[in-house]
């Protein structure tokens, strides 16, 4: 079985945010980073080379593969922000609605700049987020 490249890595989160090189998508993660830290009572750690993760948990596909992954977690990617917050509940559907300009994946919201969203919003959804993993997951 292949090595996950996705792993809890050793790197500093701050170093990490420093060199983002879009000022407008650097200062969007400090403030994404603060909030996660906040909602989840975590310190955030690298995971992999790019994600910033809170928490962590184990799981098992039907297949057999296993892992470990964090919580919650967010990138800042060159062209958006991405937020590893969506679950597929259906009570994040009425949040997405009212969030502002973005895009989705099937567990990812894709965000150009925060300024572009309602971050009460976007808390609220992270917080739907926190409760579904503490459910499916529990630490």
């Amino acid at each position: 079985m292949a090595e996950l490249k996705t792993r809890a890595t050793e790197v500093k989160v701050a170093d990490f945010i420093a060199a983002v090189p879009d000022p407008v998508r650097r200062a969007d993660a400090e403030t994404v980073c603060e909030m996660l830290r906040r909602l989840t009572g975590e310190e955030p750690r690298m995971w992999g080379p790019t994600i910033i993760g809170f928490g962590s948990y184990r799981y098992t596909y039907d297949s057999g593969h296993s892992g470990e992954m964090c919580r919650i977690g967010f990138s800042p990617r060159k062209a958006e922000t991405v937020l590893y917050v969506l679950t597929g509940q259906p009570e994040q559907e009425p949040l997405l609605a009212r969030l502002g300009k973005h895009r989705t994946g099937k567990s990812c919201l894709y965000v150009r700049k925060l300024a572009d969203v309602d971050l009460a919003v976007l808390e609220e959804i992270t917080r739907t987020a926190i409760a579904h993993m503490d459910v499916t997951y529990p630490a």
